[in-house]
């Protein structure tokens, strides 16, 4: 029980770090579609307006950390949690290391579709939406705001699937 524990502990350590990762990658994608989506709305959002880097690349890094490690810790939790019904620490290690590349890469399929949905269909829909006045590109603001959700969205339905795929692993593994 010891090595499982250590396990969870371990897990619970590396997911945030893995997302945040994932959060400076995302960002800086999400950047160079709309410079404004962070400049205009994110940079005010997370205190960086008045003390923000001159170099926006960097700035952007640091919000992309800061927007997701938290989600890395819950999925760090739940996934080392739904481990620990794994009967050895080795097919543990197992478990949560294939929910947790499963839960990413769910994460970063749906982000992508969010870019899709957001530049096709999104950024088309004429309404009232609460952007700042003076964003020049509406659609590519849109297009990002609408790819940040759907990241969230692909965290919730990885951490689903990747709880699912342990729990079979468990089965197959009794059987």
């Amino acid at each position: 029980m010891a090595r499982k524990i250590g396990i969870l502990i371990l897990t619970i350590i590396l997911t945030p770090i893995l997302a945040g990762i994932y959060g400076i990658l995302h960002d800086q994608l999400s950047y160079s579609i709309s410079p404004e989506y962070f400049t205009k709305f994110k940079f005010e959002q997370f205190g960086f307006v008045e003390y923000g880097f001159e170099n926006e690349h960097a700035t952007v890094a640091i919000i992309g950390f800061w927007a997701t490690w938290w989600t890395g810790l819950i999925i760090g939790a739940v996934n080392g949690i739904v481990g620990l019904i794994q009967p050895s620490s080795k097919i543990m290690w197992k478990s949560v290391y294939g929910a947790t590349i499963r839960t990413l890469g769910i994460a970063v399929g749906i982000g992508l579709l969010g870019i899709l949905f957001g530049k096709f269909i999104i950024s088309g829909i004429n309404t009232d939406w609460n952007i700042p006045k003076s964003v020049t590109d509406r659609n590519a603001f849109l297009t990002v705001g609408t790819m940040h959700n759907f990241s969230y969205i692909g965290g919730l339905i990885g951490l689903i699937f990747g709880t699912i795929y342990q729990v079979r692993l468990k089965k197959d593994v009794a059987q």
